[in-house]
């Protein structure tokens, strides 16, 4: 299983939210690229960054800062990628994975055909409120329930998704493991976890699950406050 650290950004700043209200905002550095150089030097080999200005508008604004990152270590990047063409774009400019959402879970051929042309190199981001998929940036909750969503997904042939109970972002709460427990036994995709990952009781946890799919987990807040030693969260996975 794969820790990764997040770096959410908004205006060029690496912020983190509480359950994704921009309101609720803290910041933690002016420049995303020393915190991505951070987080490699402690051992992370790829990195979860999101363009919340993008997610907000539905197209990418901090790409430049992105493809710096993604000059030196890998990165999943998603926030605004509502089009095939910035998808391609996105890959294109060195970024290993694209990470799509809103469009995805409301058209079901954009994800089709997100799938066949890039496969694996394309993961689907599935945030829950309320067992409902939740859209732009979190600020809008669809009709599509989310097991329906993720068998959907298993049915195109998608390699890979993160899973983010959004009640459980920044919250510090711990990641919702029943949740994952019932999504892990309906698909055969591979999870990235994501939301409340506040300890390192809680990396271990995952770690239980990793046999039934778990490929990772997305660190954000409890790294920036300290609760968790990334390094410690590292060689915890590699074990076993």
């Amino acid at each position: 299983m794969e820790i990764i650290p997040a770096i959410d950004i908004i205006k060029g700043k690496v912020v983190r939210l509480q359950m994704g209200e921009f309101e609720k905002k803290t910041t933690y550095s002016e420049e995303p690229i020393d915190v991505s150089r951070k987080w490699k030097e402690l051992g992370a080999k790829i990195i979860h960054v999101v363009d919340l200005d993008g997610a907000r508008t539905g197209k990418p604004r901090n790409l430049p800062i992105v493809k710096e990152i993604a000059g030196e270590v890998d990165v999943q990047f998603g926030g605004g990628l509502r089009r095939e063409k910035d998808v391609e774009a996105v890959l294109q400019a060195g970024i290993k994975f694209a990470v799509v959402g809103t469009k995805a879970a409301t058209d079901e051929n954009f994800s089709r055909e997100l799938i066949s042309k890039f496969g694996e190199r394309v993961i689907f981001s599935v945030d829950e409120k309320a067992n409902r998929v939740a859209l732009a940036g979190w600020r809008k909750t669809s009709g599509v329930h989310t097991l329906e969503y993720v068998k959907k997904l298993t049915q195109l042939k998608a390699k890979k998704i993160i899973y983010t109970d959004i009640s459980r972002d920044g919250m510090m709460a711990g990641p919702n493991l029943e949740a994952l427990r019932i999504i892990l036994r309906s698909t055969d995709i591979s999870i990235i976890a994501s939301g409340g990952v506040s300890s390192i009781d809680d990396v271990k946890a995952l770690k239980e699950l990793e046999g039934g799919g778990i490929a990772g987990a997305i660190i954000g807040k409890a790294l920036y406050e300290g609760k968790i030693d990334l390094k410690e969260a590292i060689e915890c996975c590699q074990k076993g």
